[in-house]
């Protein structure tokens, strides 16, 4: 896909979902690393109701690398996969208290060595928290998206991001994220995509594909 239809792509989805950021609610770099960790296979809604209870208490690497395990995974049990979680949630604050003073690191490489951090999580914390996007953040929508509209015929969420950078401008990173997540949720849908009302259709390969089929 040539630039220009990717340029015209954004533009479009940019009108649509001028409101397009992310949902999670923290107020501090680590609060965020939290609360992605809890996104996974997770509702923002209900990472956000977790949340708001644990981070009246814990809120940062000291008090969460001294909260006992248990009483962490009956705290954010609602968010599923809660002894997992826990685990990963415990030990980067460890991490992050004995290497780091207890702050989150800012590169790609660091982020990733901590426990349950992958390159989709870090991706979200370089942008969200520090505003300094290197890559673009592939959940299930932004997969979905990319390959039904045609910008990656890839199914590794890396491969994925690969091609994304490949025709998206840098200035685009942080931003397309959300806007490929908002129109995952309301219109592309894994189930029924509403395609004839869809604003990309022009441009969408899946849908130029059944016209072609039909």
């Amino acid at each position: 896909m040539n630039k220009k239809i990717v340029l015209r792509i954004i533009e479009k989805l940019q009108e649509t979902y001028p409101d397009a950021k992310c949902s999670l609610i923290y107020n501090t770099p680590f609060e965020l690393v939290v609360s992605v960790m809890l996104s996974a296979q997770c509702t923002d809604k209900r990472v956000n109701e977790v949340t708001k209870i644990l981070f009246k208490r814990y809120n940062n690497p000291e008090k969460i690398s001294e909260i006992p395990l248990q009483d962490l995974e009956s705290i954010i049990k609602p968010c599923g996969f809660y002894k997992v979680k826990a685990k990963h949630i415990k030990g980067t604050a460890e991490v992050l208290k004995e290497q780091y003073k207890s702050q989150v690191p800012r590169t790609m490489e660091e982020l990733t060595k901590l426990p349950g951090v992958g390159r989709k999580s870090a991706n979200v914390i370089l942008s969200e928290a520090f505003d300094t996007p290197v890559g673009i953040a592939v959940d299930t929508h932004v997969k979905r998206v990319s390959i039904r509209i045609g910008l990656s015929k890839q199914k590794d969420p890396n491969k994925i991001e690969e091609d994304l950078k490949k025709v998206i401008p840098k200035m685009y990173y942080k931003q397309l994220n959300h806007l490929l997540i908002e129109h995952g949720r309301n219109c592309c849908k894994a189930q029924n995509p509403k395609c004839v009302q869809c604003i990309l259709k022009n441009d969408c390969d899946f849908i130029l594909e059944q016209k072609w089929h039909d």
